[in-house]
């Protein structure tokens, strides 16, 4: 049972990324799917949520109309399309099973976690 993160990388300040994040050895439309994000020195933080089926996406507040959450379930991944990059957005990135519901985000409750990509935005 994994989940693999991938996409990360350097990327100028305005510019723009997509992480992807699939499973092995489960599917993933048994659970909601959370992108998270930790900056140094910083608690681990939620970004997206996903439903099961995709009919429902919630964003933070600080990420709202640049990031977009997707999921293709008949391939088992979940997306992360990052727009409009700043500073601020440099994190080590985290997709996680379970975890999130309608824009709340709970560290404990989530029950498999990806490795994490970097992604650094620099100015």
């Amino acid at each position: 049972v994994q989940l693999q993160a991938s996409g990360g990388g350097l990327v100028q300040v305005g510019g723009s990324l997509r992480l992807s994040c699939t499973a092995s050895g489960f599917t993933l439309d048994y659970y909601n799917i959370g992108w998270f994000r930790q900056a140094p020195g910083k608690d681990r933080e939620g970004v997206s949520c996903i439903s099961r089926s995709g009919s429902n996406a919630f964003s933070a507040a600080s990420v709202k109309g640049r990031f977009t959450i997707s999921r293709d379930n008949a391939k088992n991944t979940v997306y992360l399309q990052m727009n409009s990059l700043k500073p601020e957005d440099t994190a080590v990135y985290y997709c996680a099973a379970g975890g999130c519901y309608s824009g709340s985000y709970y560290l404990t409750e989530v029950e498999h976690w990806g490795q994490g990509t970097q992604v650094t935005v620099s100015s």
